[in-house]
This record gives structure tokens, C-alpha cells and sequence, in this order.
């Protein structure tokens, strides 16, 4: 163990570390989905239409707004959102369906660019993108442009401990648990308890090898069925 002149533990020497870029691209481009810039003009309308088939607004139960009843509160929203640097919004649009189209967002938040850390938030999958290859595959896009492209040192994915289906995701898609922040915030006027997850660098040339693996066209049948599925290791 690592230890100073007084003998007390510390944190081993990043040799050669410095500050990151922030995130700024505009596209992330796959092979099911892009990711692209959320825009209002371009995204809100085919966002709120793919989002009206959740009619129970279950997908909006543990995000801090909607669901969105009118378009115009939704487009308003949009625009509310679309500029910011941090959360930085992407819409995902599918590209795995005869007429690609809008049919989820996600972002990058909580941008350290000094420790190279980031997380993704915000994730709302309308009933179109939800279960499919394209839902997978924009997590991968994100995951890969920061740990890659960027070069950050830990991606982090944190939910209401109650969503038993973001926590399972988290765990599909290769986050470890870290543990869980009670009472952590209120949403909607309720308490809520965080669970957080993260990956780090040494542990992404593995979850990156399952993702790329999972996301080949041989993975798949005609219809576009799983032949094996994406598991943690």
C-alpha cells in the first residue's frame, strides 16, 4: 500500500493525468441509432408522439418532470433543455426502423471534465425505442465516447433506488453497484433514495468487448431477436 512520509495511507500517483476535454460533439453516429443534439425543431415533435403510446406515463415515474399531456408544454420543455452544457441533452434517434425518427432522449451530466468524470441521466425510452437493440446501443454510444473518445476515468449511472427496471439496465449494461445515498433528494414531492453504479476505465475494455459482441448484426435474427443475450461478466 501507497503511504506518505507520515505513513499514512493515500491514493496511488496518476502519472501523466491531466484535466479532460468537456463533451461538445453534436453527433454520435452507430449502427441501430445516432445520437443527436437535442433540438426542438428537429426532435420535439416525433418525441412527443412516440412518447403519447406510454398512455399510463409509467416511463416518467421517477424523472423529476412530466408526463407531458400537450405538445406545447413538451416542446417548451425541450427548449428549456436543449442548450445546456451540463445536463447535455441527446435526442436518440432510431435508424433501426423503415423511417428513422426521435424516439428517446438521454444525457451527460454532473461533467467533470478536471477528474474525468461524467454520468448519464435523464433517460427516457418512449414504448418504440424501450427492449430494443437501438435502447442498448445509444447507452453504448455514450459510454464509449466518454471513456473512449474522451478519455474520462469513471462513467456513472445513478437511479431511484425503487426502480427496480433502471437498476437492473445498469447492471445489464455492465455498471457495478457502489451502494446507495438514502434520502438523497425529493422528486414529485416524494423522498428518494439513490442507488449508484458506475464504470471505470480499467474495467471498460471488458464491458466495452460485451457491448460490441452483443451489438453485431450475427447477434441477431431476421426480425431482429437476440440470439444471446448482453450479461454482465
Amino acid at each position: 500500500m501507497r503511504t506518505n512520509e507520515l505513513g499514512q495511507p493515500i491514493g496511488h500517483a496518476l502519472s501523466g493525468w491531466t484535466p479532460r476535454s468537456a463533451p461538445t460533439t453534436p453527433l454520435l453516429k452507430g449502427r441501430y441509432c445516432r445520437l443527436e443534439r437535442l433540438d426542438s425543431h428537429r426532435h420535439a415533435e416525433a418525441l412527443f408522439e412516440a412518447d403519447q403510446l406510454d398512455t399510463a406515463g409509467e416511463s416518467w415515474t421517477y424523472l423529476p418532470y412530466g408526463p407531458f399531456t400537450a405538445f406545447a408544454d413538451y416542446r417548451r420543455w425541450v427548449e428549456q433543455v436543449q442548450d445546456g452544457q451540463d445536463p447535455l441533452f441527446y435526442a436518440i434517434v432510431s435508424t433501426d426502423r423503415r423511417e428513422p425518427a426521435a424516439v428517446g432522449v438521454l444525457s451527460l451530466l454532473r461533467i467533470q471534465p478536471e477528474f474525468g468524470v461524467a454520468e448519464v441521466g435523464h433517460v427516457h425510452y418512449s414504448p418504440l425505442l424501450q427492449r430494443g437493440r437501438a435502447a442498448t446501443e445509444a447507452q453504448y454510444l455514450l459510454a464509449s465516447h466518454v471513456l473512449d473518445d474522451l478519455g474520462y476515468r469513471r462513467f456513472e449511472w445513478k437511479c431511484d433506488a425503487l426502480n427496480a427496471g433502471s437498476r437492473a439496465a445498469a447492471e445489464r449494461l455492465g455498471f457495478s453497484y457502489e451502494g446507495t445515498f438514502r434520502q438523497a433528494t425529493v422528486v414529485k414531492g416524494r423522498n428518494r433514495d439513490t442507488a449508484w453504479y458506475s464504470i471505470i476505465d480499467s474495467e471498460w475494455p471488458a464491458v466495452r468487448d460485451r457491448f460490441t459482441a452483443w451489438l453485431h448484426p450475427d447477434n441477431f435474427d431476421a426480425e431482429g431477436t437476440q440470439r444471446t443475450p448482453l450479461r454482465p461478466a
